[in-house]
């Protein structure tokens, strides 16, 4: 049994997603980040960081989302090719996601939505970093079904953020989006898998 320690966020989303894809048992601690809980000695123990999603496997602590999916991938040989140019392509929009997408979404949400004072310049600087990257991934969706051809880790990362990044992005910078057609073909496809429905509501 793995213990997935998680909340309701894009991050926490994608761990709940893999493991429901790989069919593997888990069982989900809450961590209330509006409570700060992911503060709390205890789950610092297991996240030193103090973020979600972080997992127990078997007494290995495992956080950051990224090693959690390449950690149940190797464990189980699903949705991660073993070698060659499918592994290298999956790791490779993985990281895109961990170091790009994620981060510039996230930073375009707070200089909107939550930070005490409207900064105009940093809003349109993570807007329009954040639209550059959904059309980078939008490039590369009309090229190939999945991001790294078949469905992959690279997909379950890039699903979460996407889904709800993608919607704004559309109204405040279609000069650069347009319709985004290939990232909504694929989020569609993404979304009806039984698995990232059920992903997608843990905790």
């Amino acid at each position: 049994m793995i213990d997935l320690y998680t909340w309701s966020t894009p991050n926490g989303q994608k761990a709940s997603i893999m493991l429901e894809e790989t069919g593997l048992a888990y069982e989900v601690h809450p961590v209330n980040i509006g409570e700060d809980e992911q503060f709390e000695a205890e789950f610092v123990a297991v996240s030193p960081n103090s973020k979600i999603p972080a997992i127990v496997d078997d007494g290995l602590s495992i956080f950051e989302s990224g090693a959690i999916l390449i950690h149940l991938a190797e464990k189980t040989g699903q949705f991660l090719a073993a070698d060659g140019p499918a592994r290298a392509k999956a790791l490779e929009w993985l990281m895109f996601q961990m170091a790009g997408l994620g981060p510039m979404l996230g930073q375009t949400n707070h200089f909107l939505n939550t930070a005490p004072e409207k900064i105009p310049y940093a809003i349109e600087r993570f807007l329009a970093e954040s639209a550059r990257l959904l059309k980078v991934l939008d490039d590369r969706l009309a090229e190939v079904e999945y991001l790294a051809g078949d469905y992959s880790i690279a997909d379950i990362a890039c699903y979460p953020w996407t889904a709800v990044g993608l919607p704004p992005l559309k109204g405040a910078k279609p000069d650069v989006l347009g319709d985004a057609e290939h990232i909504t073909r694929w989020l569609a496809e993404i979304a009806s898998r039984e698995a990232v429905i059920k992903g997608m509501a843990v905790p």
